[in-house]
């Protein structure tokens, strides 16, 4: 099954392939998908334009536009916003609405319910604003969130706090708002890859092979064709982004990159089940699946059958370090190719070049060149190191170190 590395591939390589393309039309095979597809899909998505390509754990998410929904642009030369003039300084003569006219005001004399022009008695502000000089702390104007805020988030990051412990994931988590112009709700396509799919961008007059179940034909004569012998899969259609992602980040844990170290902590050492089936949990850490635990684990020197209770603050440090070390290498690797695997354009993954433990079960350990054991925890199949790993947390004894180097 595709995981995070495979799936963070096919979005990187659809995303210059798709990024500003309109939808035209949209054909679906008549076998099911692991999702039921709704036929009144088809129409709301042909004219759509896709926005942005992103990943949610192992999901893709294809932003859209409404057709009939410009993208935004620049405001013309000298136009400012419904009513006001452009910023910077007025024209001579002009005034903004609700600005008082240039002309001065009789000596001694202020507008009405203000206090004259110039400095400020000592003590007094106008009305509804706090005097001149810093704020208090704590505070910020109307409407205006405080400086310090400010320099705690960055111009991308969400304004709604995040689940108590969930960190941001590599670029991949849900900070847009959800909301197209005119505070209309944009639609969301979200794709499964399941066991054995594949989402590509091809020329129009390319071949369609075989288990193709969904067809979206481009503006620029070629179609993104998603094609799944199992039809584990699904792609599906939904009107409301904000509400999808809402939905969607209260299911899944936080992204493996830049993971709050308390937090994971907190997730492994409270629970008695196996380090297996916590990073398969996909509440826990989104996106680890089978492969990448056993790497993890292997990487970080423990047991996949160790309960996560019995594990010392510094030994989950070691394993959410090696989860995000073996996550970016694979990425790097465009992901691992064991049967169906291509990214979005079509290329195998490389990252099966370099599996320590996983797949290798007889063959020698590249640390100790003990022989690789394949055991079942979590109903998986999990592969390790008996002396690197030792199942009671104990040191690995000494031993010949032999590397091997996989073919191709």
């Amino acid at each position: 099954m595709p995981e995070l590395p495979e799936v963070e591939t096919v979005v990187r390589d659809l995303r210059p392939l798709l990024a500003g393309r309109v939808i035209t039309a949209v054909r679906r095979s008549a076998f099911k998908l692991r999702r039921t597809w709704n036929p009144a899909w088809a129409a709301e998505l042909a004219g759509t334009r896709v926005e942005a390509v992103r990943r949610r754990g192992k999901w893709i998410l294809v932003d859209l536009e409404r057709k009939g929904d410009p993208p935004p642009s620049p405001l013309p030369e000298g136009r400012g916003s419904k009513g006001s003039l452009p910023p910077g300084p007025l024209p001579e003569g002009k005034g903004r609405k609700t600005d008082p006219p240039p002309n001065p005001l009789p000596e001694g004399r202020g507008r009405k319910g203000n206090l004259p022009p110039g400095p400020l008695p000592e003590g007094k502000g106008r009305k509804g604003n706090l005097p001149p000089g810093p704020l208090p702390e704590g505070k910020g104007s109307s409407g205006v969130m405080a400086r310090e805020l400010d320099s705690r988030i960055g111009s991308n990051a969400a304004l709604l706090p995040l689940p108590e412990g969930r960190g941001l994931g590599g670029g991949s988590a849900f900070l847009p708002s959800g909301r197209g112009p005119v505070g209309r709700s944009s639609p969301l396509l979200r794709v499964h890859l399941g066991m054995t799919g594949q989402f590509t961008v091809v020329p129009a007059d390319t071949p369609e092979p075989d288990h193709l179940h969904a067809v979206f034909a481009l503006d620029n004569g070629h179609e993104l064709r998603f094609r799944d012998q199992r039809r584990f899969g699904s792609a599906e259609f939904f009107a409301d982004r904000a509400a999808v992602e809402s939905e969607m980040n209260a299911e899944l844990g936080p992204e493996p990159f830049g993971i709050d170290a308390d937090y994971f902590r907190a997730a492994v050492g409270g629970t008695g089940r196996n380090l297996k089936a916590v990073l398969l949990d996909q509440t826990v850490v989104a996106g680890v699946g089978n492969i990448y635990a056993d790497e993890a684990c292997f990487r970080a020197k423990l047991h996949p059958g160790r309960p996560g209770n019995t594990l010392t603050a510094a030994e989950c440090d070691a394993l959410r370090e090696a989860v995000e070390a073996v996550l970016t290498r694979a990425v790097e690797s465009r992901g691992s190719t064991i049967r169906d695997y291509v990214g979005g354009s079509g290329l195998r993954g490389g990252f099966q070049n370099e599996f320590a433990v996983y797949g290798r079960t007889g063959e020698p350990c590249p640390t100790c060149a003990a022989a690789v054991v394949c055991a079942r925890y979590a109903g998986r199949a999990s592969h390790f190191c008996p002396r690197c790993q030792d199942a009671e947390g104990r040191a690995p004894a000494a031993g010949k170190k032999k590397r091997t180097t996989r073919g191709t």
